[in-house]
């Protein structure tokens, strides 16, 4: 007989539920609106992944006698709603989402303990990588993606001699040339930037409430901000800033989503962000971006908690299972 899911596996399915339905709901969008016969073939795959992982989640929320999520649910999207994003953004939105899973479902691996549950997220962790990969060869093979750039092989193994090396916390201290692995973090925090920003103007322009709209305009110029300052970096070391050709903003203003999924969405973006960027600072050794990059992140850790009382005032945020409130059971 197995045990009883713990805590923590209770926690992680139920984000999983939520972030499953989600995608549920915006691929059953970008499916009906897709005239690409592979990236619907790619969503289709990935969507019925998705949907049985629902499934699994139900089961065993069922077995265990626990209330079920809510999530997102067929009227969280209309599949009639005019097309509001160009051609690539839903394979570019689908890259960006199985990243975050591939993270995510790997992480929630380390919190589990049944057999069954780890053997749950090591599948979901593998559809996500297959599906990532799908996703970047077909942008690759269509001009949606741009590459990283290249640089010349190194021709042996080399020491840092001084300390300047580390250099670079004030405006007029010498800044020597990124190293490719600062590079790595610094072009994929560009590369997802802009697909997020791309994904929250389209909201912008079609969210019902006028508070949503204007949380939207002002995600948008922060992410707009956060580019252009990644993008000087990059410049400064001779390096051209990452551009995204294809998923541009069309003029509808048609939502295709409700407001409530929207602004799950740009939540579970901003915690992506948030943690991704903070690897990045770990991983950099030139003093100034990860001073840099912690401004950004109190900026975007402030829009996320703006964004968290938006969605309590609108009932949009859904409570997670809580511990038991001891104090007040033995009336302390």
């Amino acid at each position: 007989m197995s045990h009883p899911i713990t805590a923590s596996e209770l926690g992680t399915l139920w984000i999983t539920y939520q972030q499953s339905t989600m995608t549920l709901r915006m691929l059953e969008y970008f499916m009906a609106k897709s005239e690409d016969e592979t990236a619907r073939s790619i969503m289709n795959r990935f969507h019925g992944q998705e949907k049985q992982s629902v499934e699994t989640v139900k089961t065993l929320f069922r077995n265990e006698g626990a209330a079920l999520p809510v999530g997102f649910v067929p009227e969280d999207v209309n599949p009639a709603a005019p097309r509001l994003y160009d051609h690539g953004f839903d394979i570019l939105f689908l890259r960006l989402y199985t990243e975050i899973g591939m993270g995510i479902h790997t992480l929630n691996i380390g919190m589990a303990y049944r057999e069954d549950i780890v053997n749950f997220y090591k599948d979901l962790t593998a559809a996500n990588q297959e599906c990532y990969n799908a996703c970047t060869q077909y942008l690759l093979g269509r001009g949606f993606l741009s590459r990283s750039p290249y640089v010349t092989m190194p021709r042996s193994a080399e020491f840092v001699e001084r300390t300047t090396y580390l250099g670079g916390i004030t405006p007029f201290s010498p800044k020597r040339t990124l190293n490719t692995v600062e590079l790595a973090h610094l072009y994929h925090a560009m590369e997802s930037n802009t697909v997020g920003m791309q994904m929250i103007l389209g909201f912008a322009q079609c969210a019902r409430s006028d508070e949503v709209r204007k949380y939207m305009r002002e995600g948008a110029e922060l992410a707009k901000n956060f580019i252009g300052q990644l993008g000087d970096l990059l410049i400064q070391s001779n390096v051209q800033a990452p551009s995204v050709p294809g998923g541009t903003v069309t003029r509808s203003t048609a939502a295709p989503f409700s407001d409530k999924l929207m602004m799950y969405c740009v939540s579970l973006l901003c915690t992506f962000s948030i943690g991704g960027n903070s690897l990045g600072t770990a991983f950099s050794l030139r003093n100034d971006l990860p001073a840099k990059i912690t401004v950004f992140l109190k900026d975007i850790f402030e829009y996320a908690h703006k964004g968290a009382k938006l969605m309590i005032r609108h009932g949009w945020m859904e409570e997670p299972p809580q511990v038991e409130e001891r104090n007040e059971l033995i009336g302390v």
